[in-house]
């Protein structure tokens, strides 16, 4: 017959197996997640979830941008607020500059709402003041392009854009347009 103190010992060496068996049990749950679901949930895709799109630009899904793979957060929160005005909201001249949530928008208030949404941009600009918005040149992820009648800004290789676009508003093509009497503009760091 055991002792007291002998039934004690035997029962939390009892505990500390099944708790050891319970650890691995979850660490094996864990490492087939990660090698077999993992696959399955990157391919259902999203509208810009990171690791969704193609590495490097963005793609065209029913008219709303995924996000590539290695973009900044930055670039994905822009393509991310420009998704939410392409589709259903008609173009207005002046739309989207008294307030972020408009009924409709124009060409820059378009692009600004983007910008916005990757925290580049405080307040909405008007399409001649996009022309000195942030650094000269061309970026690497999204690039604006702004003259006094007229923006659009290119982000992860689409254009968003008010016109030559589908619908009758804010829109994604992936059909590049003339930059010709255009001034390219980026922001800092190379974006």
């Amino acid at each position: 017959m055991r002792s007291r103190t002998e039934v004690r010992r035997h029962g939390r060496a009892l505990g500390r197996i099944r708790l050891r068996g319970s650890i691995l049990t979850a660490l094996v749950a864990c490492a087939w997640t990660a090698v077999f679901a993992a696959p399955a949930i990157a391919e259902t895709g999203g509208t810009s979830t990171p690791g969704s799109g193609p590495s490097g630009e963005a793609t065209l899904q029913d008219g709303l941008a995924v996000a590539p793979t290695d973009a900044p957060n930055r670039v994905i929160n822009a393509i991310e607020a420009a998704n939410e005005i392409v589709k259903g909201h008609d173009y207005c001249m002046g739309g989207g500059h008294a307030r972020w949530k408009s009924k409709c928008y124009d060409c820059s208030g378009t692009v600004s709402y983007a910008l916005h949404g990757g925290r580049m941009l405080d307040s909405p600009l008007p399409s001649g003041s996009l022309e000195d918005w942030g650094e000269k040149g061309k970026g690497d992820w999204i690039t604006v392009y702004a003259n006094s009648g007229h923006a659009y800004a290119v982000i992860a290789g689409l254009r968003l854009d008010t016109s030559m676009t589908d619908g009758k508003g804010p829109g994604w093509s992936d059909e590049m347009r003339s930059s010709r009497g255009y001034k390219k503009r980026h922001f800092k760091d190379g974006y």
